[in-house]
């Protein structure tokens, strides 16, 4: 396995800086956001693929710094009944991208559309109210297969494959709904598997990465703590990420929710699966700097024999 970073977290670092930071810390690979639900991504595909000189100059700056490429992160919702075809854009340029690079796989998620007529994002997680299951149906038949099957047979004509990420309020939330859009359209579809989303939901990573087995294309290191909240309220929970204190839950850095057994479990998981590549650390611990957050991760894994 290898040491991987998310440019994300380390949006506020000029593109020269956060690579630096990279080679610095004996990062190997990185992942770079192109847009949508990145903050300040350090990589913009309409730009470079407008450009003669961009791609090979970016090519160049990671080869100085002994830096690999290991995908892109268009990560938006595809589907939001008002953003939707803004993000659509960034995600077939990032396909585009990709290609040009001559990078095999772009992170993303599936989306969520609203109900019939409504205006936002519904994210359907109950089959009651009788209403909800409608919804639902209507949701994966009119929006989220059609969609899908359009953008895949783009990346497929492109020779990328999409790593989707398995995430809350997103149609694609688990192992049965990833299956389900992997049964719609075969191996082109793949995940980037996060432990911490499934952790938070309550499902056991470990179970869902060797059910997942070849599937898994690409892999963020995140980690989850449930706290104590949760034993009054439960997991689901609408306060913002910030301030840390009174959640159910709360994202952090490698090591800091899971025990070091939980990790060196899931890695072993990973490469009985079929997986033995990056490991890309995905920073949202906001009780610290990000920083000092992504240096915790790399630490937590490196101590696990990844290197």
């Amino acid at each position: 396995m290898l040491i991987g970073l998310y440019s994300d977290a380390l949006a506020h670092l000029p593109l020269g800086e956060f690579l630096d930071f990279c080679a610095d810390r004996g990062v190997s690979h990185v992942e770079f956001g192109t847009g949508n639900w990145s903050s300040a991504p350090h990589v913009d595909p309409f730009a470079l693929l407008a450009s003669k000189a961009g791609p090979s100059e970016l090519a160049a700056a990671l080869k100085s710094r002994g830096l690999t490429l290991s995908a892109l992160n268009c990560s938006g919702n595809p589907l939001h009944p008002r953003h939707g075809e803004q993000h659509r854009a960034v995600i077939h340029k990032t396909i585009e991208l990709a290609a040009l690079l001559g990078i095999e796989r772009i992170v993303t998620m599936s989306g969520c559309p609203a109900g019939p007529g409504d205006q936002y994002p519904n994210w359907i997680t109950t089959s009651w109210p009788p209403e909800t299951t409608e919804i639902l149906r209507w949701q994966w038949d009119e929006q989220v297969l059609p969609y899908w099957s359009k953008t895949v047979s783009f990346a497929r004509d492109h020779g990328v494959r999409l790593c989707f990420e398995m995430h809350g309020a997103q149609c694609v939330y688990n192992v049965e709904t990833f299956e389900r859009l992997r049964d719609a359209f075969g191996d082109t579809v793949g995940v980037n598997f996060d432990p911490s989303h499934l952790l938070w939901m309550g499902a056991d990573p470990i179970a869902a990465a060797a059910r997942l087995g070849n599937s898994i294309y690409h892999v963020h290191a995140k980690d989850a703590r449930v706290e104590p909240a949760a034993r009054e309220n439960g997991r689901l929970d609408a306060k913002s990420v910030v301030p840390v204190a009174g959640r159910s839950w709360n994202f952090v850095a490698v090591g800091r929710g899971q025990a070091p057994a939980f990790w060196a479990d899931l890695i072993r998981t990973l490469r009985a699966s079929g997986y033995d590549d990056v490991l890309s650390v995905e920073n949202e611990d906001y009780s610290m700097s990000a920083e000092e957050g992504i240096q915790q991760s790399v630490s937590a894994l490196r101590a696990l024999g990844v290197s």
